[in-house]
């Protein structure tokens, strides 16, 4: 099983970012996928997920209104992100199971870096 993420980079702080992230390897049929991200010197966090139907996500308060996750398919999600700000800068890492609250993710990607400047 693989998850590849795509799409960090720099932007600077109110920029917009996406990532991307899919699925292979097995079926995600009735998964859940989201994103997590850590930051330097901090535990890796929560950021959103989605249900494999994609009718039901739930966000961190810290990204609420600005960041958005989409499934869009049954091994792909997308994470859009806007009004970024500094804090948001990361190590942001995909991650699927079959709990649908992703509480302990099974499955892993190799992480992409997002950089906000001030």
């Amino acid at each position: 099983v693989q998850l590849q993420a795509s799409g960090g980079g720099l932007v600077s702080a109110g920029g917009s970012l996406s990532l991307s992230c899919v699925a292979s390897g097995r079926t995600f049929r009735g998964y859940a996928m989201g994103w997590f991200r850590q930051a330097p010197g901090k535990e890796r966090e929560f950021v959103g997920g989605t249900t494999w139907r994609g009718d039901s996500t739930r966000y961190a308060d810290s990204v609420k209104g600005r960041f958005t996750i989409s499934r869009e398919s049954q091994t792909t999600v997308a994470l859009r992100m806007n009004s970024l700000k500094p804090e948001d800068t990361a190590v942001y890492y995909c991650a699927a199971d079959s709990d649908l609250l992703l509480r302990r993710p099974k499955y892993w990607g190799q992480g992409t870096l997002v950089t906000v400047s001030s």
